[in-house]
């Protein structure tokens, strides 16, 4: 094992299949010139401008092409950088790369293999059109797997098998994960799809946190260890598909839960496990399910606006106190 950064993480996993599958190509803005400790940083060195395509200032041409080169055999990478940004490559996102495989044939051997490398996030003073957190916009459109990984491991293991899936992949890293570091096998590996992990035990409360959201949750869940509060944290690790199992096993255990994401709450991701879950777990619950999200507000530029309306440890923890006192 070596202990590397989230940022490092995913490079790596880009070089190793890259080297491993020469059908792997990355394309996007700027790459010829990006830092050497980016996400795509060395790789246009290593590989040359064929492989490490850069790109116009043009979101629709990026995943336009790239979307035209799965459908032709080639595996590529379409980063598109600031979430916000890819709003402007909808169509061939959602109406091209999600459907196409039910449209024309999957059934028929077609192959649509393509990664969407985002970045999403506030808590920078990035301003409402720099923080978002679009994840929840994507899991209402069918044909998209969606990534959001927490750790470096997770990170490499989740970009290798998104370049590996036949289907197209949306990847979300968040602004503020780049630089932490953890553990990571020398050795070539997965993660799966589809498989959450518990990143702590707990037999009170159930939270599921998103990306950035796990950090926060487990500092809360810290926090009220220290009252005898026992809270178990969920990372579902990849939204499509989601790990449900995973999630209702815990609640019917806590009867609790509270699920925490950065993207405005209405129509959001928790909405959505929460409603699922409570389709399950009704008669388990002893108290409502609680959300912690964005309350439907642009991201604001001043710092203390922003903080006012992005989740925080303090938030979760008092939403986990209230499913404990729900009166």
């Amino acid at each position: 094992m070596k202990k590397i950064t989230l940022t490092r993480a995913v490079n790596e996993a880009l070089r190793e299949e890259m080297q491993r599958d020469p059908n792997v190509y990355i394309q996007g803005i700027g790459l010829r010139a990006v830092a050497p400790n980016s996400l795509t940083g060395g790789l246009h060195d290593e590989f040359g401008s064929q492989r490490v395509r850069t790109a116009p200032m043009d979101e629709p041409l990026i995943a336009g092409s790239c979307v035209g080169a799965a459908l032709a055999g080639m595996r590529p990478v379409a980063e598109l950088h600031l979430a916000d940004f890819a709003f402007c490559a909808l169509d061939e996102i959602i109406s091209k790369a999600g459907k196409w495989r039910y449209m024309h044939g999957a059934n028929n051997g077609m192959m649509l293999p393509i990664v969407f490398m985002q970045t999403i996030g506030g808590y920078v003073g990035g301003a409402a059109e720099h923080s978002q957190s679009p994840v929840g916009f994507y899991m209402h459109a069918p044909g998209l797997k969606i990534v959001v990984p927490t750790t470096p491991y997770d990170a490499k293991g989740l970009m290798k098998s998104a370049i590996r899936d036949d289907n197209p992949v949306l990847f979300f890293t968040h602004k503020l994960l780049g630089g932490t570091e953890g553990e990571v096998p020398e050795d070539d590996y997965l993660v799966p799809f589809g498989k959450a992990e518990v990143r702590r035990a707990g037999n009170d409360v159930t939270v599921v946190a998103t990306s950035y959201m796990v950090s926060l949750a487990l500092n809360a869940a810290q926090s009220l260890a220290e009252e005898d509060v026992s809270v178990e944290v969920i990372d579902p690790r990849t939204l499509e598909p989601l790990d449900l199992d995973t999630i209702v096993q815990s609640v019917r255990r806590t009867g609790r839960l509270v699920v925490v994401d950065e993207d405005t709450m209405r129509c959001g991701v928790g909405a959505e496990i929460g409603f699922q879950v409570m389709e399950r777990c009704f008669s388990d619950m002893k108290s409502p399910v609680l959300r912690v999200g964005n309350p439907d507000l642009p991201v604001p530029y001043s710092p203390v606006l922003e903080k006012a309306v992005l989740p925080s440890s303090s938030k979760i923890q008092a939403a986990i106190l209230r499913t404990l006192n729900p009166s």
